[in-house]
């Protein structure tokens, strides 16, 4: 995708928009992306009049589901269900190894400076599917991945890379938390050069109707590429599947 291509939009009314984030597109200027001259804020300013207010975060590295909104105050109202953790977040992701087949990491993390005091950080995820490969690297003759739906109950930085990095099941594209011998392997044998990281659905209070909005980003060609590559191209859960059972049932 270039600077002048349009996003790709989920949602558009006059209180919030909803946009497919690309990988490695920031979403706005911070200290943490350096210096860039493409942001997703501002390719929206050109489908988008009027203010856009960010009001949750993407790494740079992963796609999916972003969050827009088009006044202060229904950013307030987002912001608010969020730190309430009332909006549900499912994430696609390719880890190596074969997880359990369901599970939680409960693992305090740090902030974006990796420095200071941890603070309480919880995963969630199901295994959808599951594939060995017979590619040699390093003493292994075949390699194993995982395909994981992914729920992180918190919003720490980079929660969901390294708290996988901590159990050992790293995600595969992850340059910065994970394996590079892995990376390049998928890089070689299937053209996939991106984190396979997909903020896949969510599910949210609209802040003004107080209807449930319910959001699904598509996964781009390296995804696609993937699953038919692995044979988990029907391994997608539908959409009564969008929270984990255990979170869903301290739900009610």
């Amino acid at each position: 995708m270039t600077a002048t291509e349009p996003l790709q939009l989920l949602h558009l009314d006059e209180h919030l928009v909803a946009v497919n984030k690309p990988h490695s597109l920031a979403v706005h200027r911070s200290r943490l992306v350096g210096d860039d001259e493409d942001y997703l804020i501002d390719r929206l300013r050109l489908q988008v009049e009027g203010r856009l207010h960010a009001v949750h975060r993407l790494d740079r590295a992963t796609s999916g589901v972003l969050l827009v909104a088009r006044s202060q105050d229904i950013a307030a109202e987002l912001g608010r269900q969020l730190m309430a953790r009332t909006v549900d977040k499912s994430y696609l992701a390719v880890v190596r190894g074969w997880p359990a087949e369901q599970g939680e990491i409960d693992y305090p993390l740090s902030g974006a400076s990796l420095r200071g005091e941890a603070k309480p950080a919880l995963t969630r995820w199901r295994r959808l599917a599951t594939v060995e490969v017979p590619i040699e690297s390093g003493r292994y003759a075949q390699q194993r991945y995982a395909l994981l739906d992914v729920q992180p109950e918190t919003g720490r930085y980079r929660q969901i890379r390294r708290h996988f990095h901590h159990v050992s099941h790293h995600l595969l594209g992850d340059t910065s938390h994970g394996r590079g011998d892995h990376n390049r392997l998928i890089r070689q044998h299937y053209g996939v050069h991106r984190l396979l990281l997909h903020a896949w659905r969510l599910r949210v209070v609209h802040p003004a109707t107080r209807e449930s909005l319910r959001l699904e980003a598509p996964l781009d060609e390296s995804w696609q590429r993937l699953l038919r590559a692995f044979q988990w191209s029907g391994a997608l859960p539908g959409d009564d599947a969008l929270r984990h059972p255990d979170a869903a049932a301290a739900s009610e």
